[in-house]
């Protein structure tokens, strides 16, 4: 930050750098086991006395010389620069670093040109002996060069304990030194092997050619094999969060790690193929098929190396922004603008993702990525999410997704890069669902009616996927219904006897409803397979219930069960609703399917492109649908807000609209009950925010999964993870009575990690105190608590208390007890504070 920035949008640093030190590092390694291979290929000829092989070591030595030292001298000054200008806060630190062993450095590279000019050009003119000296002299200052460089960059993959004691010789001797600086060595010499091949192919005398190219075989194919098991030693001193990074976590490294895989059976096949081949028009090619080969192996294990550091360019040290680790805290409380030094007034000034936000991109993003390049382009990275969902997604940078540094600003400069990204850089600016409220009849009620019929949702908003259109099920519990039908009285009763009660799906075929089954003091029906109403949308179904006594109909009613499609999960993943502001794409199931794929190694978004529905519960047991799922593997419920709890946000905040259709900008707008219209009240308020609400699932499962998960949680959870109680999804959820302790009004609005003690306690079962109705028959379904006011429809979803007191409120409300009891009482039967004058008026 404290220096100008390369602007490189389309290539990006990354990619300027893979193409000058991919190169570099090719040649370089060349001339360290090029010039062993020059030694004692001219030690060869002179033992066995051939003019040939001292010829053929001439000309190697020419072509040596203008390969590594003139393009590989200028690749190596244009590795200076680029670093320079790409990283110069990383390359300024390297230096004030090792500034000795830079020097040291650079001593022994002078003498590597000076020895080796005087080598070639003294060939004839010197006796073996001095002539031999020469080149033991090169070799020497060369591999020393590769010594002390080795240190240094490995250094960068593993400081060590400099980070503690901040001492040269340990962070030049790190824990990685001595295995990687094996394997370089082989991997010189082999490629001298390579390279050895180019000019052994074109000596004409037949003979001598077979066998120089099985001599240069011999370079190749045990440095080889030594190579590999130095890689496995190199592996084995990783440290496990950069072993974890490279071989798990990182969902670039894995081509890498596969591309190095791939190559090294087919350099040791190729080294022998052309050892056995015996035309020069076989060799020629099948020399240049190796050294390229060579090159991609060597670019493969230097993209591994690279993407061992993330997210640090100095691990655990330095961000790949330049950022400080021990800085991230100033940034964070001052703003990346203001602390980063070549930022203009006006930049600074702005308040606008077309100035502000392109500035944080090129600060934070362009260090790493290109915008429409071919390595880390951020394009279609980003293009997947929304405004608020890439917002969420930054705040969460540096958890789940461990190879990205944390975001270092505030967060108005993380609303302004979101802005950036979202609607500048990607131009998916989007509309808002329009919502068209309808009116309801509702049903007539008489004060000589002898009956009410109540009857609610015990499970609020249901969610579905509708995975006949998605290709996804992870849809949630069936909506159930539950009815008591009323005999008013001055002591009214609830009536079962000889009672039956039918429902209707209005919207739906007549004929499609059914009976409800008689329960413990009331009737139910699970309603499978009810879908949102489609045109035009409603986040819910409305059911017409009938009460008959001894066959004769004594009772009507409606009833809203809440049902939404609205999952917005494109939020992050990307793809359009299926329709205007609802339901879940197939495009939106498939990018979620294939980032499950790549994270878990599975072929779901295969079988989902076969036309296959891909049901999660399948695999995640689900218990609000009675499915066992892998008991080795998370529940539904821990593994969906385990996940996204560490993911998505910077701590506890409430991000629940972002994949719930509860907000104000959602088309369902499903949270629209009592504690969210008219209190106010968030998700957060009861059931805790994401990473929260994740913990307290993820402390009851059995799963190996749960602890990592865990782990990632630490820090972000309203109270610290030991003391947030667990709870098993669908079977205990917040406590009313944690908030309103004994029936009183509340004096705190939290009712998180006070959780209900198994299913009995959850408000959909709970009765009052007298054991007789339903709490939900008087105050309406979880989330759509009365007076509940949905946008779509003034009525909807107060049809009851509309329909037998006129009002909105609860049943009863106002001192309204003669509803059932057809005169006013003066003792509170079903619960204390129910005579007191309803509080939360509309």
């Amino acid at each position: 930050m404290n220096y100008p920035t390369w602007l490189l949008d389309i290539y990006g640093g990354g990619t300027i750098i893979a193409l000058v030190a991919v190169a570099h590092v090719y040649i370089s390694h060349l001339a360290v086991g090029g010039g062993l291979f020059l030694v004692l290929t001219e030690m060869k000829g002179l033992r066995q006395g051939s003019r040939e092989i001292l010829s053929y070591v001439k000309v190697h030595s020419k072509f040596f010389l203008l390969l590594t030292m003139v393009f590989g001298g200028m690749s190596g000054v244009g590795i200076w620069f680029t670093i320079a200008l790409i990283h110069p806060t990383a390359t300024s630190s390297l230096i004030h670093i090792f500034v000795f062993g830079w020097a040291a450095e650079w001593v022994f590279f002078f003498c590597e040109i000076l020895s080796l000019f005087l080598y070639y050009y003294t060939f004839d003119r010197l006796d073996s002996g001095k002539h031999l000296t020469l080149g033991w002299i090169y070799f020497g200052c060369a591999w020393m060069s590769l010594f002390l460089i080795n240190g240094i960059i490995d250094f960068m993959l593993t400081p060590g304990a400099w980070l503690e004691n901040r001492n040269f010789w340990s962070g030049f001797f790190n824990p990685t030194f001595w295995p990687a600086l094996f394997f370089r060595t082989f991997f010189a010499l082999m490629i001298a092997g390579l390279f050895g091949f180019i000019t052994s192919a074109n000596i004409k005398n037949k003979a001598l050619r077979e066998e120089m190219v099985r001599y240069c075989a011999l370079w190749l194919l045990p440095a080889l094999l030594l190579l590999v098991a130095s890689g496995f030693w190199y592996k084995v001193a990783l440290p496990p969060p950069q072993a974890e990074m490279i071989f798990a976590t990182s969902p670039e490294m894995a081509r890498y790690v596969r591309g190095f895989i791939i190559i090294s059976p087919l350099l040791f096949a190729g080294g022998l193929l052309i050892a056995m081949a015996r035309p020069s028009f076989l060799i020629r090619p099948l020399a240049w098929l190796l050294v390229i080969l060579g090159f991609g192996y060597m670019g493969c294990f230097e993209m591994i190396r690279e993407g061992g550091r993330r997210p640090f360019i100095i691990h655990d040290y330095m961000y790949s922004n330049g950022i400080l680790k021990e800085e991230l805290g100033e940034f964070r409380e001052e703003g990346v603008l203001e602390k980063a030094r070549w930022v203009t007034d006006e930049e600074r000034a702005a308040k606008s993702p077309e100035v502000a936000g392109r500035k944080l991109s090129t600060l934070l993003c362009l260090p790493c990525h290109s915008q429409g390049g071919f390595l880390n382009d951020i394009k279609p990275l980003v293009q997947s999410f929304t405004r608020e969902g890439m917002a969420s997604y930054l705040a969460g940078l540096g958890r789940v997704n461990s190879y990205m540094p944390p975001f270092p600003g505030t967060p108005q400069e993380r609303d302004l890069l979101s802005g950036y990204l979202t609607t500048v850089l990607t131009q998916s600016r989007e509309s808002q669902p329009q919502i068209s409220p309808e009116e309801l009849a509702i049903p007539r009620f008489a004060p000589e009616d002898k009956y009410l019929l109540v009857a609610a949702s015990d499970r609020g908003a249901i969610l579905t996927s509708e995975p006949q259109l998605s290709g996804l099920d992870f849809s949630f519990a069936p909506p159930r219904i539950k009815a008591q039908l009323i005999q008013r009285a001055e002591s009214p009763t609830v009536t079962s006897d000889r009672v039956e009660i039918s429902y209707r799906v209005i919207g739906k075929p007549e004929g499609e409803g059914g009976r409800l089954k008689a329960a413990a003091g009331y009737f139910q029906a699970e309603l499978a397979d009810l879908t949102p109403a489609a045109k035009p949308f409603r986040p819910y179904r409305l059911i017409n219930l009938e009460a008959k006594v001894a066959g004769k109909l004594v009772a009507k009613t409606k009833v809203r069960v809440g049902l939404s499609n609205g999952f917005a999960c494109r939020n992050c993943h990307g793809g359009p609703w299926r329709s205007e502001g609802s339901g879940l794409s197939r495009q939106t199931a498939e990018n979620i399917l294939t980032a499950h794929d790549k994270r878990s190694h599975t072929k779901l978004a295969r079988e989902h492109e076969q036309g296959k529905i891909v049901v999660c519960s399948s695999c995640h047991s689900d218990s609000s649908r009675g499915a066992k799922g892998d008991a080795s593997l998370l529940t539904l419920s821990g593994a969906v807000h385990g996940f996204h709890g560490a993911i998505l946000g910077t701590g506890d905040e409430n991000n629940c609209h972002l994949c719930h259709p509860v907000g104000s900008d959602s088309q369902s707008q499903s949270f629209d009950g009592l504690h969210g219209t008219t209190i106010g009240l968030n998700c957060s308020d009861c059931h805790g925010g994401l990473a929260s609400h994740g913990a307290a699932i993820l402390k009851a499962e059995s799963s190996p999964g749960a602890k990592p998960l865990l782990a990632k949680l630490a820090g972000r959870t309203a109270l610290p993870v030991e003391e947030i109680r667990s709870r098993r999804p669908w079977e205990m959820e917040p406590d009313c009575l944690s908030c309103h302790p004994g029936f009183a009004p509340p004096e705190k609005f939290s009712g998180f990690n006070q959780w209900t003690n198994g299913k009995q306690g959850l408000f959909g079962q709970r009765m009052g105190e007298g054991a007789v109705l339903l709490c939900l028959s008087c105050h309406g379904s979880p989330h759509g608590l009365y007076p509940a006011r949905s946008p779509h429809s003034r009525e909807v979803g107060v049809i009851q208390p509309l329909q037998y007191q006129q009002k909105p409120y609860p049943m009863g409300a106002d001192k309204g007890c003669a509803v059932c009891h057809t005169k006013a009482m003066a003792d509170e039967l079903h619960h204390p504070g129910m005579l007191q004058e309803f509080r939360n008026r509309l």
